[in-house]
């Protein structure tokens, strides 16, 4: 057992580092990152570009008159609303067209009741809307959301105003999670503290920083230029992270990204308790190791090892202060991140929880996708032979 412990202690020091170097750069990088809410940003667009805010939506009655309400009660008046019934057995297309109804200067509707092959619904969706609304209006930007998004009022002018002063084409306004639940908050909170490994916020907007590109489905705003340059959604109609995609793209060619908080400002709730957010993820988790078995059993497999690690070096006099350091660490990350997400710090107790948890919600995905041979989302099947093809293209 003694030729152990310099291995341990080894160990228990590499872990400990490795989160207070976390720590030191997220400290430092995400206070640069915008604040929307500062009132430095309480201004209109230089030049009142117009928008086009597109919201696929299929089955989403619970969801999308409130979304919809939401963004026709915006301040800012170059701006148009495209929403678009994918689909939709429940009421989604009647609510739909109710509200298009009532403001039929601002808001249309287009019902897709057929979806083609080699398509995912939600990028054919968004894919139709997009060709229709340039078309038709030719909008500067386009923003792409989910229809259970709620938008404060001032939302999309103080993101179009801090998109245009920094001349990006493509921004991100980082949603706030509405938590209801303790399980809720256990695996959003660690995922908000994981996040920050897998992309530096601070550097989303230096080019030389291709990994960290940033998509997000609930704000996803970009210059109609930089979309059809890019080719909009048809290169990728099979992307399951088709906001993640996106945003990769962006950084790919070169084209200028910028990330943005607001606490409160774009809001969701992801799901309803903690097996409501693992059922959700269970499309997602094997699709960002690209449906790579081996990847995903590493990145599981270390993810618990780095995460659960820490509580058993406690147990041990000679690991004890490194561990101490790991974990006011993760502490520390957990008070960072809860001030865009609003999620509680405290929750930090629940760290090993979380990983656990997140572990189990990967295998969960792989093992699923892989029994089904496809991935089954809101209705519709889609092979997991055609899902890695278009991965493969994509790499």
């Amino acid at each position: 057992m003694h030729l152990l412990h310099p291995v341990l202690i080894v160990c228990a020091w590499l872990v400990a580092l490795a989160w207070l170097s976390k720590l030191v750069e997220a400290a430092r990088g995400l206070a640069t990152i915008p604040n929307l809410l500062a009132p430095r940003y309480d201004v209109s667009p230089a030049g009142s570009p117009s928008v086009i805010v597109i919201v696929p939506a299929r089955n989403e009655a619970a969801n999308v008159s409130g979304c919809l309400q939401s963004l026709l009660a915006q301040d800012y008046a170059q701006l148009r609303i495209v929403a678009v019934d994918d689909r939709s057995t429940d009421q989604t297309g009647a609510l739909m067209g109710r509200l298009a109804r009532e403001n039929s200067n601002c808001l249309e509707v287009i019902s897709i009741s057929e979806l083609p092959a080699n398509w995912l619904g939600k990028t054919h969706a968004m894919s139709v809307a997009a060709r229709a609304a340039i078309a038709d209006h030719n909008p500067d930007y386009l923003l792409f959301t989910d229809a259970d998004i709620i938008f404060r009022s001032d939302a999309i002018r103080r993101s179009l105003a801090n998109a245009v002063s920094a001349n990006a084409d493509h921004f991100v306004l980082l949603p706030t999670t509405i938590v209801k639940t303790v399980g809720e908050g256990i695996i959003l909170a660690y995922l908000q503290v994981m996040s920050l490994w897998a992309v530096r916020l601070w550097r989303v907007a230096d080019p030389a920083a291709k990994r960290d590109a940033i998509g997000v489905g609930a704000f996803n705003l970009i210059r109609t230029s930089a979309y059809q340059q890019l080719g909009g959604f048809e290169v990728a109609p099979m992307e399951i992270l088709e906001d993640l995609a996106l945003g990769r793209r962006v950084k790919r060619v070169g084209l200028r990204q910028r990330v943005a908080t607001a606490p409160g400002m774009v809001s969701v709730h992801w799901a309803a308790g903690a097996l409501g957010i693992v059922i959700g993820m269970t499309k997602n988790l094997f699709a960002v190791f690209r449906f790579r078995p081996e990847m995903l059993l590493a990145g599981a497999v270390g993810m618990v090892v780095f995460c659960v690690a820490p509580i058993g070096f406690l147990a041990m006099r000679l690991t004890l202060i490194p561990e101490l350091i790991a974990l006011g660490s993760v502490f520390g990350l957990y008070i960072l991140s809860g001030r865009s997400s609003q999620i509680s710090p405290l929750y930090a107790i629940s760290f090993p929880v979380g990983a656990v948890v997140l572990a189990y919600s990967m295998l969960r995905s792989m093992v699923a996708t892989m029994l089904r041979g496809g991935v089954a989302w809101r209705g519709t099947f889609y092979p997991l032979n055609e899902l890695r093809d278009h991965a493969k293209r994509d790499l």
